[in-house]
């Protein structure tokens, strides 16, 4: 499969079919990374489940995938990247029949971790591929169509689980990506090329270690921090990121082929929009974790309208991301990724300010909506700069970094919006019961459990029938606390990356000069 020259750049031969098909594998992570989101309040109520396993059940596959990425798109250019790309959405098959038929909650857990895995096999070799294959603003295209239709695939995760949890149990959700694995493995073993701009340099296994390690341990200690009694805990995977990071930094500064290159990431194109881009598609993730529950426990939606209530945000941005990359290519990055943090910020104030117990559906779907052109402007420039701040033969590192934007940002965002949620929703239920005329007569256990989840204290209000309203209420506001921490903490994060991008992002013209630089040399 040769290669089309062309005066806007080059691109694959049958180039739709190619973009397609790596669309279509990607499009089984982007779609798994959602699902669960919807399907937390039954499994909550099947397995009596805490706030913490939850989120620990949300966040699983960005855990398994954000960890392993850097790593196996560093594998994937020594050994070859259609290799992984089978090899990756194979095993995403057993990984979703694991998660579908779990008979715990830590079962569910592990199974989800294992698809992340398999999802870090795939999910960074589709933007590898198209960095290797397409060049100029084809390539930007490409990247635009890539970002946009995921995001919006994954957006529409809820509302598919939504459906099919109208008529069957809560593992049927992990069940949806099956026929779509099947299909894009038979089509990506036909059109995918093997072996394009690949490396022969060996691969340094000991930094694909370690980095799995400071994800994973950052990640998981983010998870439990709000967990009581898991303070030791906290603190000791706390420490082991933070070891982690330093041994990494040494090993990328020493190795002769390091897994790496902090050179390059050194770069402001990169760098900065590495951060970004956390910031950009953690927002996303985010506001869906958060949102699903507080539509199904706050506002009493079904799951399947629940589902359907994002539906503003994937139609949004998929609908802004063509007009992303004619900005890209107008004004520059900075000026897109400035767009699409101004629309973020509003999404997570509107969130913020006017969700609240009742509210009418318009106040839901303007929040989406405003989320979704939000990405759409911001997630084509975050990912088109890291891709062109290095040579096509280190495709593998620049596509790991634009995966690891979204399963670290999503995995940061969903743990830390996630502890917010636990802390606040702890501390508000404490407050309710201790301010009680009847607080007397609340037992510690049942202290606990009211404390414990959303799910947990609703299950507590059916065995106490004379009380149940006042429960429920309770955790609707307990929620409401803990959800208003959470909104407040994405403002501020969105409103970092907006300073970030101002002061430290080149702007156009020395943009163009810098990545014109970065692509004829080292």
């Amino acid at each position: 499969m040769t290669a089309t020259p062309a005066a806007s750049g080059t691109a694959p031969a049958r180039q739709a079919l190619v973009l397609g098909t790596l669309i279509l594998v990607a499009a089984v992570a982007n779609l798994n990374l959602s699902v669960a989101n919807v399907a937390l309040p039954s499994i909550g109520r099947a397995f009596d489940s805490s706030q913490t396993a939850l989120n620990l059940v949300a966040v699983g596959y960005s855990l398994g995938l954000a960890a392993s990425v850097l790593y196996l798109g560093a594998v994937g250019d020594h050994y070859g990247r259609k290799l992984l790309l089978l090899v990756g959405t194979g095993l995403a098959i057993p990984a979703s029949l694991l998660a579908a038929y779990s008979v715990s909650d830590v079962m569910l857990v592990l199974s989800r971790i294992l698809g992340g895995l398999a999802a870090g096999m795939a999910y960074p070799t589709t933007l590898a591929l198209i960095t290797a294959l397409w060049s100029g603003p084809q390539r930007t295209r490409a990247i635009a169509l890539w970002s946009a239709i995921g995001g919006a695939i994954s957006a529409t995760g809820p509302m598919l689980s939504g459906l099919v949890l109208q008529w069957f149990w809560w593992g049927s959700v992990f069940l949806l990506t099956l026929p779509l694995a099947l299909v894009a493995l038979f089509l990506a073993s036909r059109n995918v090329p093997a072996h394009v701009n690949e490396t022969t340099e060996p691969v340094d296994n000991l930094g694909g270690i370690l980095s799995v390690l400071l994800v994973a341990a950052l990640v998981l200690g983010l998870n439990f921090a709000p967990t009581p009694g898991a303070g030791a805990a906290v603190a000791g995977l706390f420490l082991v990121a933070l070891a982690a990071a330093v041994a990494f930094v040494l090993r990328q500064r020493r190795a002769p082929n390091p897994l790496y290159d902090l050179n390059v990431a050194s770069r402001r194109t990169f760098w900065v929009a590495a951060l970004a881009g956390i910031i950009v598609f953690g927002s996303l993730m985010g506001s869906l974790f958060i949102g699903q529950q507080f539509m199904q426990n706050v506002l009493g939606y079904t799951t399947l309208q629940s589902g359907a209530a994002i539906l503003p945000s994937p139609l949004l941005m998929t609908m802004v991301a063509p007009r992303s990359a004619k900005l890209i290519e107008r004004y520059g990055s900075r000026f897109t990724l400035l767009c699409g943090y101004v629309f973020l910020l509003a999404g997570f104030l509107t969130m913020l300010l006017l969700w609240q117990e009742g509210i009418p559906y318009w106040r839901v779907a303007l929040a989406y909506a405003l989320v979704g052109i939000g990405i759409g402007f911001a997630g084509t420039p975050a990912s088109r700069a890291l891709t062109s701040s290095v040579p096509v033969q280190r495709a593998g590192m620049a596509s790991g970094t634009a995966d690891l934007q979204r399963d670290l940002g999503g995995a940061i965002m969903q743990s830390l919006l996630g502890a917010l949620l636990t802390a606040g929703y702890t501390k508000s239920f404490a407050t309710q019961i201790t301010d009680s005329p009847e607080s007397q007569q609340v037992s510690q256990a049942t202290e606990a459990e009211l404390q414990k989840s959303f799910a947990s204290a609703a299950q507590t209000a059916q065995r106490y029938p004379e009380y149940s309203t006042q429960i429920i209420q309770a955790a609707k506001e307990a929620f409401l606390a803990g959800d208003r921490w959470a909104y407040s903490a994405a403002a501020l994060a969105i409103v970092v990356g907006i300073v970030l991008v101002s002061l430290a992002y080149p702007k156009h013209a020395e943009e163009n000069r810098l990545l014109a630089s970065y692509q004829s040399g080292p």
